[in-house]
């Protein structure tokens, strides 16, 4: 397993932006998937975005599609999620999670990652 932590949330007005960040220890990053997943007060945690172990694959939820951005920068051991367009519905704690795994497509479900980080808060006020 990697060990991840998150950075990067706030406070935010509707309509603006944040970068988060993870950032994962160990010198085998690019053998990882990586995804990000939020969960709301009272709700489940649910699939917002993967990359697959290249960059060259993401996947979104179709909440988020044409809003956020999934990236990652194997030299820095750092994945990133830059989110625009804010919308309160987007309020929630986002983690990050990986799993070791070199396929094409990156995986979209909880189940299917074994590290995930603390996560970080993302308020968006209306």
């Amino acid at each position: 397993q990697v060990q991840l932590v998150e950075s990067g949330g706030g406070l935010v007005q509707a309509g603006g932006s944040l970068r988060l960040s993870c950032a994962a220890s160990g010198r085998t990053f690019s053998s990882y998937a990586m995804g990000w997943f939020r969960q709301a007060p009272g709700k489940e945690r649910e699939f917002v975005a993967s990359i697959n172990w290249s960059g060259s694959s993401t996947r979104y939820a179709d909440s988020v599609k044409g809003r956020f951005t999934i990236s990652r920068d194997n030299a820095k051991n750092t994945m990133y999620l830059q989110m625009n367009s804010l919308k309160p519905e987007d309020t929630a704690v986002y983690s990050c999670a990986a799993i070791m795994s070199r396929r094409s497509y990156p995986p979209l479900s909880t189940s299917e990652y074994d590290s995930w980080g603390q996560g970080t808060q993302v308020t968006v006020s209306s």
